[in-house]
């Protein structure tokens, strides 16, 4: 198959929402059309039956909430899917900012109850921003939930996103009968005991025929022509140019948990998504179809299996086939490096691919060569930018909890920082270790990763600190030596060796801008 004809089949797209409004399942639902996994297991209440595919560290199984972003991959009609599913928890948000990098496209999920919840209006406002094609689930239908006319227009003026639904709920809850699909002209009824089978559609090219009243009873069908009507009338017909453009965004209904309108939108989306798209760079635009390798590290995992003490960089390809054995330049170390055995992700295995192309994901092993925005080129230096890192909301003293086990934990945050879970910093006062988290979640994780994964122990101890600045060094000496010796309590080392202030309130913050004009406090760090 060509290169060309390889790009065209790809299609990579996140899929985020809210926790809980059913984004593992769904992903999990899409795995078993794609016919990548056999049977599904939902995230119910927290008691794991057979365990969601996509969750695979034993702290989601115990939450039942994904916490770090897994990459799936499947085939479906001759189309190469890779999914994203993302941690919706706001506490792991950065994780989620870091993987809208690596998509040309977003699935965001819905559910029919609560509408549109606030962590779904941040990372849509970010979608919005990158101007990415969103196309909206909404999700949970065999439970009672608000009008699909009101949930329409939630939204539209909660997201400010422009809709157009592809398919229409026949009911809901408990009088839900089924979904009519307005992108393929097809009416699917829902049988409610068969969860994990798929039930085949019935074609309407005409909704005013006397069998469907005989399917689904007068008053529904009568319902469901007046509201077809009201669609047809109030929103602007489908235009793939303007979602393409971030300016359209279809909706569509279902149940991910009873295996309905999954299939409708999985149809839908392989037509109308994006195959890889250009990617920006500091110093050009890199086009998907360009011959020569491209691509950027947008995560690190380190321990994916707790056995061999493995980290795995992710790599999302720009441009070119990646090939196993042949040495790219990591543009950051400036050195030549090749990989023996580069992995794929087919829902639940990992395998070993000789070439990658644009769009696709790939796990190199790491033994501490990369960082979260690192590049991989064939010898072009190029950096690609937008992986922020900010300021954390939360600090606390990590406290080594047995004293026999000082290497194993300085090894493990020194991983686990690695990965972009949290960041570290030490005082230059005492050299005591400081963790900053944007939610205070990842200090449960990172105590429970460094036990099960590193065989150590640690306590925290509260700090009460506002934020974190990175300080810009100044050409006034006399200036810098001054803050340095009045602040050096407050000052610290991030991990790349920057140095940075903690303040404890907004007012300090501002009040040492005032004193000390030539030093320039910054509240993001970009990965350097």
């Amino acid at each position: 198959m060509a290169f060309t004809d390889e790009i065209k089949r790809r299609r990579t797209f996140g899929i985020i929402s809210h926790p809980d409004a059913g984004k593992t399942t769904l992903t999990e639902k899409l795995l078993l059309f794609g016919g990548a996994i056999s049977e599904a297991g939902a995230v119910k209440n927290n008691k794991v039956k057979k365990g969601a595919t996509s969750d695979f560290m034993e702290i989601e199984r115990q939450r039942g909430i994904s916490v770090a972003t897994s990459v799936l991959a499947f085939n479906y009609k001759d189309r190469k899917i890779n999914i994203l599913d993302t941690p919706g928890h706001k506490d792991f948000a950065e994780d989620t900012f870091r993987t809208l990098t690596a998509v040309d496209s977003v699935i965001v999920v819905i559910d029919v109850a609560k509408g549109v919840e606030p962590q779904t209006e941040k990372l849509v406002e970010v979608c919005r921003m990158r101007k990415i094609p969103i196309i909206v689930f909404i999700n949970k239908l065999d439970r009672e939930g608000k009008d699909a006319f009101d949930l329409l227009d939630e939204v539209e003026q909660k997201l400010g996103l422009t809709t157009t639904p592809l398919s229409f709920p026949i009911g809901m809850g408990y009088d839900f009968q089924g979904i009519y699909n307005i992108w393929a002209k097809k009416i699917n009824l829902f049988a409610g005991d068969k969860k994990q089978k798929v039930t085949t559609g019935v074609e309407f090219t005409d909704i005013n025929v006397p069998e469907l009243d005989e399917m689904i009873g007068n008053k529904a069908a009568e319902k469901l022509r007046e509201e077809l009507e009201m669609v047809e009338g109030v929103y602007p017909p489908f235009d793939q140019d303007e979602y393409l453009n971030g300016d359209l965004q279809p909706v569509f209904f279902g149940s991910a948990l009873n295996n309905f309108g999954v299939k409708e939108l999985l149809d839908c989306f392989i037509e109308i998504a994006p195959t890889p798209q250009p990617k920006k760079a500091e110093e050009r635009l890199v086009d998907s179809k360009e011959q020569n390798m491209t691509g950027f590290v947008f995560k690190i995992h380190a321990n994916m299996d707790p056995k061999h003490r493995d980290r795995l960089a992710f790599v999302k390809i720009v441009s070119g086939t990646f090939q196993r054995n042949v040495p790219y330049l990591h543009v950051r170390n400036g050195k030549k490096m090749k990989f023996s055995s580069p992995n794929a992700f087919f829902a639940e295995k990992k395998e070993i691919v000789d070439e990658s192309y644009p769009g696709d994901i790939v796990g190199l092993h790491d033994t501490g060569n990369f960082k979260i925005g690192d590049t991989l080129t064939e010898g072009e230096i190029i950096n690609f930018k937008g992986i922020p890192s900010f300021s954390p909301e939360h600090f606390r003293y990590v406290n080594n909890a047995d004293p026999l086990k000082a290497k194993q934990l300085y090894k493990g945050l020194d991983q686990l920082m690695d990965e972009g879970v949290a960041q570290l910093f030490t005082l230059e006062l005492n050299g005591r270790k400081v963790i900053g988290t944007v939610g205070a979640l990842q200090y449960e994780v990172i105590q429970y990763r460094l036990e099960h994964e590193y065989g150590a122990k640690c306590t925290y101890e509260n700090l009460p600190m506002h934020k974190v600045c990175w300080v810009e060094p100044t050409d006034n000496k006399e200036e810098f030596a001054e803050f340095k010796r009045v602040k050096q309590r407050y000052l610290a080392k991030d991990k790349q060796g920057q140095l940075v202030f903690l303040a404890d309130s907004a007012f300090t913050i501002q009040m040492t801008q005032d004193k000390y004009p030539s030093v320039k406090l910054h509240f993001t760090s970009e990965y350097k």
